[in-house]
């Protein structure tokens, strides 16, 4: 079976964050890599989903709030 593998905007979709709280994940989190590339794009697995996810729970634990998910925010 094909893995199915998302960009960085997909992967910020798929948890519910904004995509700049994502790439700061990406940037920070080195043992969070992609499955692939496709020229200069990053492409991540269901597993760096994971891990991403657990990071933002982490850092809104940490702060004692939610965070700020992109459905929460107002716009």
């Amino acid at each position: 079976m094909i893995p199915t593998l998302r960009t960085s905007a997909l992967l910020a979709q798929e948890v519910g964050a904004t995509l700049p709280r994502v790439l700061y994940i990406l940037r920070t989190r080195p043992h969070i890599r992609p499955a692939a590339r496709a020229g200069n794009v990053r492409l991540y697995d269901a597993h760096a989903v994971a891990q991403v996810r657990y990071e933002l729970n982490a850092i809104d634990a940490r702060r004692g709030d939610r965070g700020r998910r992109a459905k929460e925010v107002s716009r």
